[in-house]
């Protein structure tokens, strides 16, 4: 008996020396505004690591934002979920969103500061290794990361899950230092066709080295599980989508995982 209890005791011990992802609130300023972030990482990993950034969708930093910050420091990254709104403001009814949203597309170089912010907080933790940051955004968020590259952020790598595409900023050649992937659900009806075809002539004219997946059948939020709860609370369009959300993230911890390789 005495063994079976020190051996219970041993692999307790073991258990409590495996990985484990850290998460915590972190704050910092831009002007007279108070970001509300989240910070991701594995404290059992020694030295320093990529940073990703996440962007939340147009409801604001919300628990899915943590989930996917979360989910890229169990693959070794250190994340951080961005709050573009301030104060960690969020928005439980599409007017409040779409209003949340608006102010922050309107005011780009209030967007491109706190951008901006979040990548320098980002960088000053001691587990990311500097100069290597990439940037992952969602709805909104997609169209974020999209327009911080056009607009010259240096960052290695951004991608957009199911984003806006539209621009009043394309970008010319030289403007994106950043490799660019795009993952859109072909069925969404807030991406027309003419501007997936802009957007492949911009990044093909810009000399971008870009992919973008349409994944057929995928309507808007495919990657979110509780887009089908939205959709019907507030009939819009919106549906969780399996396969889409599973290859999408494969081909970005692919393209991670060969950007960051050493």
């Amino acid at each position: 008996m005495k063994k079976i209890v020190f051996f219970c005791f041993l692999f307790g011990q073991m258990l409590s020396a495996e990985a484990a992802v850290v998460g915590k609130s972190v704050e910092y300023s831009v002007g007279d505004t108070l970001m509300r972030g989240y910070l991701a990482y594995d404290d059992a990993i020694e030295g320093k690591r990529p940073g990703i950034l996440v962007v939340h969708e147009w409801w604001g930093l919300n628990d899915y934002a943590r989930q996917r910050a979360d989910q890229l420091a169990s693959m070794g990254y250190t994340a951080l979920a961005v709050d573009m709104y301030g104060d960690g403001k969020q928005a439980s009814h599409p007017d409040d969103a779409g209003k949340f949203a608006g102010e922050v597309r309107k005011n780009m170089p209030v967007a491109k500061a706190r951008f901006e912010a979040a990548k320098a907080q980002l960088e000053a933790q001691p587990s990311v290794q500097q100069g290597s940051i990439s940037a992952i955004g969602y709805c909104f968020g997609g169209g974020v990361v999209l327009e911080m590259a056009r607009r010259g952020v240096d960052l290695d790598l951004v991608a957009s899950f199911h984003g806006s595409l539209g621009t009043e900023h394309p970008a010319a050649k030289g403007d994106i230092k950043a490799e660019v992937l795009v993952f859109n659900g072909a069925a969404d009806p807030f991406v027309k066709p003419e501007q997936i075809e802009a957007f492949i002539g911009e990044m093909e004219s810009a000399g971008v080295s870009y992919s973008f997946t349409s994944y057929e059948g995928a309507k808007h939020s495919f990657t979110n599980k509780g887009a089908d709860a939205f959709g019907e609370r507030f009939g819009l369009p919106l549906a969780y989508n399996a396969a889409a959300d599973a290859q999408s993230w494969a081909a970005l911890s692919a393209a991670l995982k060969t950007l960051y390789a050493h």
